[in-house]
């Protein structure tokens, strides 16, 4: 049958178990390392003389769940900052069950993941794990695994599963929509009780001034980027080796610069021509992109594919030039301050940051895509320059410094404050709609899990078999 949600809370709760850990390893953000104290909360128990760690609890289709698999998940979810306090073993093991579904059922449909998109993802999840671990040998000892080839055997395996299980749950919802009065109805049939608080939030917008690069800086970033070339096509030295050595991408020197490109590839625009441009064999001029200079050799083409390797560069900027766009952020801010121009409007003629200069420097929520970031959920750093400001309040020039370690200043200031709060109609429509959004879709997945259960071998074992699941799972 298909699940009736009682309150508003329930409807949170289940969307978080469909949608907040899907797949649990899968994610983009999983599979990440946690301080040992953090695992020891959640270790398997140990029953009598042997531990049920590899035992297969149960079968879906053409895919197993292992015991050990819930013991992870209750890793993963600790590792991203989430209670485990509530959610059971059988909870998890019903999640699971969905997940191995899904991918069966994609693989049913005939829903294709090429090999070669896993293996890029697989490569830059690796290299984020193994910069996070501390090493590659400390990342094996956190998995278990005896040495990388086994460990990258089972992380494809891992993430080709992940990928076919959101293909299919994306398959299912994506024809479902919520209009205003839909919104209006669900809002309407909760009690005040019923309905959730929504912590504190902001909405912070920032003009960001870069330092200007000299000329001179410049022109040595070329010149060396030319010599490169010009020692690779001479035979003195491999490309590999001189990205290993200089490239200033951290997440691809260590494989000499090595990356699978797409046209579907979520890079730059000036990076993906230049690859495409290319012949095998063929390394370009240096090019610039937002990031930096690069040059580029095309190592193979594989239909729309490309294997290449790629060397960054960065400018230096000087003391001089860093001092002068601080200098300017003090100059923009007085103006600001004086009553000579808003926020916005200085932002739109002054900040050096495109993806926010056309909206008035206004910030996005990386999470919900709206402009609101609830303080004890927003990055650490920004809450830490914002949850004291008034509102209207302009900072002083903050000085910040981006992953590739370019510096630049920025001024923050706090547009809206929201205290904490019950859920408000008009205050938090965006919010009531994704909650009347995510019911809708809850019960369309509900609707198709019961139909695919009946049509799908699925067994489960042991004490397991005494849960109480939301799905017929035991097909009692």
């Amino acid at each position: 049958m298909p699940l009736k949600i009682k309150n508003m809370k329930s409807i949170i709760k289940k969307a978080f178990l469909i949608f907040g850990f899907a797949a649990v390893l899968n994610t983009v953000n999983a599979q990440e390392i946690i301080q040992e104290d953090t695992v020891k909360t959640v270790k398997p128990k140990i029953t009598g003389k042997r531990q049920k760690i590899d035992g297969v609890i149960a079968v879906v289709g053409d895919y197993v769940v292992l015991d050990s698999d819930i013991d992870i998940a209750l890793i993963e979810i600790s590792s991203q900052g989430n209670s485990v306090e509530g959610i059971t073993r059988c909870q998890l093991l019903g999640k699971l069950l969905e997940d191995k579904l899904y991918a069966h059922q994609a693989i049913q449909d005939s829903i294709v993941v090429k090999d070669s998109e896993v293996n890029n993802m697989m490569a830059e999840r690796i290299d984020a794990l193994v910069e996070r671990a501390g090493s590659m040998d400390k990342l094996l000892k956190y998995y278990n695994k005896p040495n990388e080839e086994e460990f990258k055997t089972y992380f494809f395996d891992i993430l080709k599963m992940g990928k076919l299980t959101s293909e299919m749950r994306n398959k299912i919802i994506e024809d479902v929509e919520v209009n205003p009065e839909e919104v209006r109805t669900f809002f309407k049939k909760f009690n005040k009780e019923e309905l959730p608080q929504f912590g504190a939030e902001v909405e912070v917008s920032q003009i960001v001034i870069k330092p200007e690069v000299t000329a001179e800086e410049l022109q040595k970033v070329k010149d060396k980027l030319n010599e490169f070339k010009k020692d690779v096509l001479a035979g003195n030295g491999s490309f590999f080796s001189k990205a290993v050595l200089y490239s200033k991408d951290e997440g691809t020197k260590s494989n000499g610069g090595f990356m699978r490109v797409s046209r579907k590839s979520p890079l730059v625009k000036e990076f993906k021509e230049r690859a495409f441009s290319l012949d095998e064999g063929e390394i370009s001029e240096p090019f610039e992109t937002e990031y930096g200079w690069h040059i580029i050799l095309v190592e193979k083409i594989r239909g729309q594919d490309v294997d290449l390797r790629h060397i960054l560069l960065i400018p230096k900027i000087s003391d001089i030039a860093l001092q002068e766009a601080k200098d300017e952020a003090i100059g923009v801010r007085n103006k600001i301050i004086n009553g000579d121009i808003s926020f916005a409007d200085a932002a739109r003629n002054s900040s050096d940051e495109k993806e926010t200069r056309a909206n008035g420097g206004a910030l996005t929520n990386p999470q919900t895509l709206d402009p609101r970031f609830e303080l004890t959920k927003m990055d650490p750093t920004l809450y830490n320059e914002v949850s004291e400001m008034q509102q209207g309040q302009v900072s002083q020039p903050i000085m910040d410094e981006d992953r590739l370690g370019r510096k630049s200043y920025k001024l923050l200031t706090v547009t809206k404050r929201y205290e904490a709060h019950t859920a408000d109609y008009a205050l938090d429509y965006i919010k009531i709609k994704e909650l009347a959004l995510r019911e809708k879709q809850i019960e369309k997945i509900g609707k198709w899990t019961d139909e695919k259960i009946k049509e799908t071998y699925i067994k489960i074992n042991g004490e397991y078999r005494n849960c109480v699941f939301v799905n017929n799972w035991l097909q009692k």
